[in-house]
């Protein structure tokens, strides 16, 4: 596997690999914990994760509204990776500032994941580098809103 650019099978077979070895209580690796902890939040993914044979070539489409699982799950896991290395720059503080907004972890990442999903957006659109200033703006404004 690809460590910097996985395709989208390595992607996949990771997910599942993990999964079945949590699920057989085998030993993980810390990489594998991270992910075991990422698909503990999303039960709604454990058929999936449970089914490799019949979802590995799944394809989803998200204008009729399909929410890729693997690519949900792999945003967690990047936005986990910018925390634990505070990069941008203030990530790691504002990430706190909306566990503390929401009193857990799960809704504080969804907002970050929201804010980066934007700015890769944007990025594409505009055929630029992603703006880590417009990705900082956005997660301060997530701050400044309450909770509903």
């Amino acid at each position: 596997m690809s460590l910097f650019n996985p395709s989208r099978d390595e992607v996949r077979d990771f997910f599942f690999n993990s999964w079945a070895k949590f699920k057989q209580q085998q030993a993980l690796t810390d990489l594998e914990k991270i992910v075991i902890s990422v698909i503990q939040m999303h039960p709604e993914y454990h058929v999936i994760l449970d089914k490799p044979e019949q979802y590995k070539q799944q394809a989803y489409f998200p204008e009729q509204a399909e929410t890729n699982p693997f690519l949900h799950m792999s945003l967690h896991l990047s936005v986990l990776e910018q925390i634990s290395i505070n990069q941008p720059i203030g990530i790691t503080s504002i990430y706190e500032r909306l566990k503390n907004k929401y009193q857990e972890e799960h809704s504080a990442q969804h907002d970050v994941l929201e804010c980066l999903g934007e700015t890769i957006w944007l990025a594409q659109q505009n055929k630029t580098v992603i703006n880590p200033d417009y990705y900082l703006e956005l997660l301060h404004n997530k701050i400044g809103k309450s909770t509903q």
